[in-house]
């Protein structure tokens, strides 16, 4: 049993994650501030306590994060001098423990603390049997762990220990043992309770590196039969090339073709596309490096594996977020609004009754976008992206003509590539992206084949499940694809192709929302390219109009963006010259001092006498073209009786269909005068002069034919059209108007231009259903079943043709 005795007053040596238990002998760093204070403090009392002989004692505490252990030992400083390092040190020997007390005060700069020794059991005390056994199992554990590290002479000195309390303490010299287990045995009083620690602590150390060295074995096993292979593969590959033979195999090559098969097994692969992968892998293990094969398979594989076979994103099924997204980057284009938000509707219901997958097939789309450039059929594809929260890749088709392109080279051709389908899939990191089929329409064919008979399947929703590319020739699903194609004419994508597709009509835009594109997306844009800030340069809403309406006449708005930009650099040229000054708001009135006169001044503003149609013959047409809508006039012409000339003269570039409409026009003017009031005899004595003009472009379709009978009939009447009529409509012999295309196109054309009268085939008036509310509202739309009624709405009466004076339209 410890007792106490006596109380002491030392001066406390921390140890900061360090613990020197009793019979330990220790150097000091004296460099440290609180080791030098602590020796300095003792040989100050060992010299004013007068006892001569005396050595220096200090209490030797643990300090582990900054707290103190409960006992200390107290150590005499031996001896003062110079480390092994040349720094300034001190030998310190633990005598014995010291339980820590009050602090107190004592000389010099160290902190003095009261303590009482622990007494323990004398060393000369017999040994019970029980705590013999456990010295004895002790010394078994010490001398087996110092045999491993080759301490023999330590061996011998740990056998001679015969007190329980040195034994116990000599474990402390033992290396893997942490601080708090040093602490724990500093603060153990018990002798026998502190040899049980050392005990345990020693044979879990021994336990655990018993399977240390179990481990390090199998491991050494293993790297001694890899470098046996090794040397072996090495040795085979010089006998093989000895006897020149080629297809043997090098470590190289099997170590790849471990590692594509531990890739293949890794990935998440459909079944039959893990099947033809280990395949592969077993054709490049065989495979000499020699061989060109080698390389074509590692290519296959990285393909492969780099497809995200398994991967989707969620879809945003937030209907109402998703048509706020499309509202704010488009105005106007509501028949695509509306269709992607029905198909993200369908999506959301099928999603909430488990029909996902129904018979194969998921629910992707195939959306054909056709109308004239810049209508923002190519940006809006990655707004529906942006809307669905799916991947987006734009695929460019223009020009286009080699069948592979589509489907993929034959892994025989030497650089066979995956078709475009496959990389845009690959490029998007999902199975369900939005992928943009950019100028459809420009696709060709040679001699390599057609790419448009390579679409079918691709954008067939009833085979593009099992989609094969001839690079991959494993199915791929691209039934979850949304599918945009975009083209300017429709006549140039093949019929099979678009029966495919669900077409989307993007007739253009109208000047209000022209205005409402330019204010809220371009000028922000153009703004920011000018170096301008927002209140720098404002435009106000009629210098917009204007631009839209007389600087430019086009469906999109391309050629509004550039004259904004060209207005914008002006404004800045002038302030960096100091001609203007910032901020400055741009209004109607300006734009011809700053960008010069408008190019397209409607008709209708122009003088009487100057129009096109002051004259008989001349009628306003509409048409529709690459693109968008526009007008076209048509001038007819009588040559004199005494040239002799006679028949019909065609001119403008005109197409055999359009030739034909005018033939009609002219045999049913020929076969129905004495019933229209016409001089018809003219027509067969003298020669007839139909005109388009813009003679550089080509022109055909039959909706030019009531324009050309009314030419026609104004000529022969001398009663001038209406200058601020157009039509559009095709004419049969016996006068019907039969309906023609593009009818929005051709509204949004005649607006544009400044008509306010528009006649078309009344089996279009279906179709004025699809034309903006605000461009009915400004036009007078009449629908006619009959030419006659087109030549009592443009023709003006025979007195105010005389005249020169305008009667309006009856509606």
């Amino acid at each position: 049993m410890a007792s106490t005795s006596t109380p002491l007053t030392l001066p406390v040596l921390p140890l900061d994650d360090e613990v020197v238990l009793p019979g330990m002998v220790v150097p000091l760093d004296l460099s440290d501030n609180d080791v030098r204070a602590a020796v300095e403090a003792a040989q100050a009392a060992a010299r004013s306590s007068g006892s001569g002989g005396g050595k220096p004692k200090v209490l030797l505490v643990p300090r582990v994060d900054g707290t103190y252990a409960a006992v200390g030992t107290l150590g005499t400083v031996e001896q003062v001098g110079r480390l092994s390092d040349g720094d300034p040190g001190a030998l310190i020997r633990g005598v014995h423990r010291v339980r820590i007390g009050a602090g107190t005060t004592g000389p010099g700069a160290a902190l003095w603390v009261e303590g009482v020794q622990v007494e323990e059991s004398s060393p000369d005390a017999p040994v019970p049997g029980a705590v013999a056994e456990l010295m004895k199992e002790y010394k078994a554990l010490a001398t087996s762990w110092l045999r491993k590290r080759g301490a023999w002479q330590v061996v011998d000195r740990v056998q001679q220990i015969d007190d329980v309390s040195q034994l116990a303490d000599n474990s402390g010299y033992s290396p893997f043992l942490t601080v708090q287990q040093r602490v724990e045995l500093l603060e153990t009083a018990d002798p026998v309770a502190r040899l049980r620690l050392a005990v345990s602590w020693l044979s879990d150390h021994l336990a655990e590196q018993d399977v240390a060295e179990s481990i390090a074995k199998d491991v050494q096993e293993g790297v001694d039969k890899q470098q046996r292979e090794f040397l072996l593969r090495r040795q085979l590959e010089a006998v093989r090339k000895e006897l020149s033979e080629l297809n043997g195999e090098s470590q190289s090559d099997a170590a790849e073709g471990d590692d594509y098969r531990a890739r293949v097994e890794a990935a998440d692969l459909p079944e039959d596309v893990r099947k033809a992968a280990l395949k592969e892998v077993d054709k490049l293990e065989r495979s000499s490096d020699q061989s060109p094969e080698g390389s074509w398979i590692r290519t296959w594989l990285d393909t492969v594996l780099e497809l995200p076979w398994n991967e989707r994103t969620e879809d945003a099924y937030d209907i109402a977020g998703a048509k706020g997204v499309l509202d704010a980057d488009h105005a106007g284009l509501e028949d695509v609004k509306e269709r992607i938000t029905e198909y993200l509707a369908v999506r959301k219901r099928r999603a909430d009754r488990g029909l996902g997958l129904v018979g194969g097939r998921r629910g992707g789309a195939v959306l054909a976008l056709v109308g004239p450039p810049g209508v923002g059929k190519t940006s809006l594809g990655e707004s529906v992206a942006r809307a669905m929260g799916r991947k987006f890749v734009r695929v460019a088709l223009g020009g286009v003509r080699d069948e592979a392109e589509i489907r993929g080279h034959r892994r025989t051709y030497v650089g066979a590539l995956p078709g475009r389908i496959v990389r845009a899939v690959k490029e998007a990191g999902s199975m369900n992206p939005v992928i943009l089929l950019d100028e459809i329409d420009k696709v060709g064919s040679d001699f390599r084949g057609d790419p448009a008979a390579a679409l079918l399947e691709v954008l067939d929703p009833a085979q593009n499940h099992t989609f094969r590319d001839h690079y991959l020739e494993v199915e791929l699903d691209l039934s979850d694809v949304v599918f945009l194609a975009t083209a300017n004419v429709l006549e140039a994508i093949p019929e099979a192709l678009l029966d495919r597709m669900e077409l989307v009509r993007l007739d253009g835009y109208t000047e209000d929302e022209k205005v409402t594109i330019a204010r809220d997306h371009l000028l922000k844009r153009q703004l920011e390219r000018a170096g301008l800030g927002d209140d720098e340069v404002v435009l106000e809403d009629e210098a917009l109009r204007k631009l839209a309406g007389e600087y430019t006449r086009e469906a999109g708005v391309r050629n509004l963006e550039r004259s904004v930009a060209r207005l914008l650099r002006k404004v800045a040229a002038q302030h960096e010259l100091g001609e203007r000054e910032l901020p400055f708001t741009v209004g109607a009135d300006d734009l011809r001092g700053l960008i010069g006169r408008p190019h397209h001044t409607p008709e209708s503003a122009q003088d009487p006498a100057e129009r096109r149609t002051a004259v008989p013959g001349v009628v306003t047409g509409l048409a529709v073209t690459g693109a968008g809508g526009d007008v076209l006039y048509v001038e007819a012409s009588l040559a004199d009786a005494e040239s002799g000339a006679a028949g019909l003269t065609l001119t403008g570039q005109l197409g055999d269909v359009m030739k034909e409409s005018a033939q009609i026009a002219l045999s049913f003017l020929r076969s129905h005068g004495a019933e229209l009031e016409l001089p018809v005899g003219d027509l067969k004595e003298r020669g007839v002069h139909l005109h388009v003009p813009a003679g550089a472009v080509p022109k055909d379709g039959p909706s030019a034919g009531v324009t050309m009978t009314t030419a026609l009939a104004s000529l022969l009447s001398g009663r001038q059209v209406r200058p601020d009529v157009a039509m559009t409509g095709e004419v049969s012999l016996t006068g019907r108007v039969l309906p023609i295309g593009g009818v929005k196109q051709k509204l949004l054309a005649a607006h544009r231009a400044g008509i306010t009268t528009v006649i078309i085939p009344k089996r279009n008036e279906p179709d004025l259903d699809d034309v903006p509310a605000e461009i009915l509202d400004r036009l007078d739309v009449h629908p006619v079943s009959d030419v006659r009624q087109v030549l009592e709405l443009a023709l003006q009466p025979a007195a105010a043709a005389a005249t020169g004076t305008e009667v309006p339209v009856a509606a």
